[in-house]
């Protein structure tokens, strides 16, 4: 429930995704928020907390790298209709299909997942999204440097294989929206 509210979720949609009412994810959010002492949902996005049964918890600790960011792991489009948009990309454009997750599709480009999710067709920039091998480490040292994050690193989905998709969102120097990405095998 925190990683969906980190990830910009509002109560309804983690409660349908959750299959529980909404009264119950307001219930859950206001213990999360009082046992971590924040007094707004806000506070929770930029936390930078992970939790204990994460791949990442067990690679948080030791010095701080350079900072390095990698290649573009992922580009975001927002596409008006999933489902043509999944016919065009898939059957048209003859890229493989990774998965589906509601109305969210991700394809393979070449090592690039390209990220449709159903909206407004465009009306928004795409979202660079970059790979790091320490999704903290990077997002400390980009802090550092002035960068200004929206959202904490936090986990936004765990494959049925137990690897771990971490992202955190931030501004380039105009507002428009980045990110950078980590994936971690699971620990052990």
């Amino acid at each position: 429930m925190a990683e969906g509210i980190r990830h910009g979720m509002t109560n309804a949609v983690i409660a349908r995704k959750q299959g529980i009412s909404a009264d119950a994810v307001k219930f859950h959010v206001a213990n999360i928020l009082q046992k971590l002492g924040f007094s707004s949902r806000a506070e929770l996005r930029r936390w930078d907390g992970v939790r204990r049964d994460s791949a990442l918890a067990a690679r948080r600790s030791g010095m701080m790298a350079d900072l390095s960011l990698g290649p573009i792991g992922q580009i975001a489009r927002s596409v008006k209709d999933i489902g043509s948009a999944c016919r065009f990309y898939g059957e048209t454009l003859g890229l493989p299909h990774l998965y589906t997750y509601g109305t969210l599709a991700f394809f393979d480009c070449g090592g690039v997942r390209l990220f449709l999710s159903q909206g407004d067709g465009g009306a928004a920039d795409s979202i660079l999204y970059f790979r790091v091998e320490d999704i903290h480490k990077t997002r400390e040292q980009l802090d550092d440097k002035g960068v200004t994050f929206t959202h904490a690193p936090h986990m936004i989905h765990r494959h049925d294989d137990g690897t771990e998709e971490w992202m955190a969102f931030f501004e380039d120097d105009e507002g428009r929206p980045l990110a950078i990405m980590s994936q971690l095998a699971p620990a052990g």
